[in-house]
């Protein structure tokens, strides 16, 4: 729903006595000037004193003094000597003509200043970026900025200006702990309905886990506040007591929810910056396995577990996980370093209960996790070195890079992935099935790609194949396909025809190899292909001094 802004007009009740006075400040938010709350009813003018004469005092005898209202004082100081507007000119790829450079957009996003001249901002504020600038409060100028760091899975990012005169004045803000719940929070950025800084002040209502929307497969720890927090919020710090508690990072929309909010809490924060302490950022790292709740007594007891509310099933393990190794499906995990886990999943950590993959999340590539294991009845441990689990990205959004994709005969092929559903909303139950189930059911290990006729540039030597569009791949002249180098491969061996099976039912599509050829200049013409294929997802082109490092 829009909010309407209403125009309230304020009436002065004028008496024949003048003070020489300024009419003290509306009140704001519900209090009187002098923070205490307003009534309910209208406010009445009070009684004259009356001497025991019964005449009514003359006005010179009658002044009081009125107070001058007093500014509340800036609990966290002047802010805006830390924080900075970031204006991105980006351009999104293209997945439905992968070889077209792509759209043309500009966003507003915010950002502060931190310790060793680096500005704090969110990995979407950036993203897809070709030309950066930066704004500080009081000067005209835009500074050219440069991506030092973007960490895509909990949407983070550092970037830097090289003008010697931008840091001049400004102050690095310092880093708090988790807030504790019902405190008092202030969100600061440049949302829209303004160009100036803006302050939002609300609670912090959750504690929780919760998916980022910027990868849309990570979750980790993350805040929900009532403070408003709107497109330009986005990498604004969120502060309490001088100190930043959080990044301002996603909410829902007005026809969703109402207020409510997300911050990036510091435990997410530190981790980042201690990753990237190294010159390069490795990413967070993952278990690689699904895990059920073991609360149900009759389930506990099948188990041969004891009644100690202990313990959670392990229902699958990715073959491309750490965890291959030492786990397997029907284990119960009793305990990770050391921190037992109860039934529902919970651990305690650091004086409060949190998620059990919360221990993981603090930890870094090549670090060790242990376990306490019951299988078969038996108690048993072991432990294993940490990693990232690849295949997890096929179901996550990409940024910085180019689409993958090859083009033979008007014939679009490109693997499936979350970008690729988005862009063409395909209603196929079979392409849902293999990208939800692509992890879960280990797809993965016979189809790295899962590749997909998308789409067909019309031509003679084309025409009637449009019912295969949508189709996935399963071999080329009776040779399985499993990735798109495989296919870029076969396409080019010599053949004198060339039959494609699709996964499912159906006749095989039958090209000729010879008409292709003849076609291919004029369907690049036609349709102004510059290439006929990419299958490597390279970073975009930037300038020089715009490289991201990953």
């Amino acid at each position: 729903m829009k909010g309407v802004p209403i125009l309230i007009a304020v009436a002065l009740l004028v008496t024949s006595t003048s003070y020489g006075q300024q009419p003290p400040t509306p009140p704001q938010n519900g209090q009187q000037p002098n923070g205490a709350p307003l009534s309910d009813s209208p406010i009445e003018p009070g009684p004259r004193d009356v001497p025991p004469g019964g005449r009514a005092s003359t006005p010179a005898q009658n002044v009081v003094a009125v107070p001058v209202p007093v500014a509340p004082p800036r609990p966290n100081g002047p802010i805006q000597k830390s924080l900075v507007r970031i204006t991105a000119t980006e351009v999104a790829p293209d997945y439905r003509a992968p070889w077209n450079a792509g759209m043309l957009g500009r966003g507003v996003g915010a950002g502060f200043v931190i310790e060793g001249n680096r500005i704090m901002t969110n990995a979407h504020v950036v993203s897809n970026s070709r030309y950066l600038t930066v704004e500080r409060d009081g000067d005209p100028n835009k500074y050219p900025a440069k991506v030092l760091f973007v960490a895509h899975d909990c949407d983070l990012a550092l970037i830097t200006v090289d003008s010697p005169n931008f840091y001049k004045n400004m102050l690095a803000l310092k880093f708090g702990g988790i807030p504790e719940l019902e405190s008092t929070v202030s969100a600061y950025g440049y949302p829209i309905g303004g160009e100036r800084m803006s302050v939002t002040t609300g609670i912090v209502s959750r504690i929780d886990f919760q998916l980022y929307t910027h990868s849309s497969i990570d979750q980790h720890l993350a805040i929900q506040i009532s403070a408003q927090i709107n497109p330009g919020n986005s990498g604004g710090p969120v502060m309490q007591n001088a100190k930043v508690v959080g990044v301002a990072f996603q909410g829902y929309s007005g026809d969703v929810a109402q207020g409510v909010a997300y911050m990036v809490p510091t435990p997410v924060i530190n981790r980042f910056l201690k990753d990237v302490s190294d010159g390069r950022y490795d990413g967070y790292v993952d278990l690689g396995i699904t895990y059920g709740k073991l609360q149900n007594p009759a389930q506990r007891k099948f188990l041969g577990l004891k009644d100690d509310d202990r313990g959670v099933l392990v229902e699958t393990v990715v073959a491309a996980g750490p965890c291959a190794k030492i786990l397997q499906p029907g284990d119960v995990l009793l305990s990770i370093d050391n921190h037992p886990i109860a039934s529902d999943g919970n651990v305690e950590l650091e004086g409060e209960r949190v998620e059990m993959p919360e221990v993981v999340e603090r930890k870094f590539k090549r670090d060790n996790v242990k376990f306490d294991i019951w299988r078969d009845k038996q108690s048993t441990s072991g432990s294993v070195q940490l990693d990232t689990v690849p295949p997890y990205l096929m179901q996550s959004h990409k940024y910085d890079v180019r689409p993958r994709y090859v083009l033979y005969g008007g014939l679009l092929f490109q693997p499936l992935s979350l970008d690729l559903l988005e862009a063409y909303q395909p209603t196929d139950l079979r392409l849902r099935h293999f990208f939800d189930f692509y992890v879960i059911d280990q797809i993965y290990r016979e189809h790295p790609d899962v590749i997909v006729l998308t789409n067909i540039l019309p031509d003679p030597i084309n025409t009637y194949l449009a019912p295969y569009r949508g189709g996935i791949i399963d071999s080329i002249n009776g040779k399985k396909i499993h990735t798109m180098d495989e296919l870029s491969q076969t396409l080019a061996e010599p053949a004198d025809r060339l039959v494609i099976d699709l996964i499912g039912d159906g006749p095989p599509l039958v090209l000729d190899p010879k008409q292709v050829e003849g076609a291919r200049e004029r369907i690049k013409m036609r349709y102004n292909v510059v290439r006929e294929q990419n299958l490597q997802e390279q970073p975009t082109a930037k300038a020089p001094d715009l490289q991201t490092k990953i």
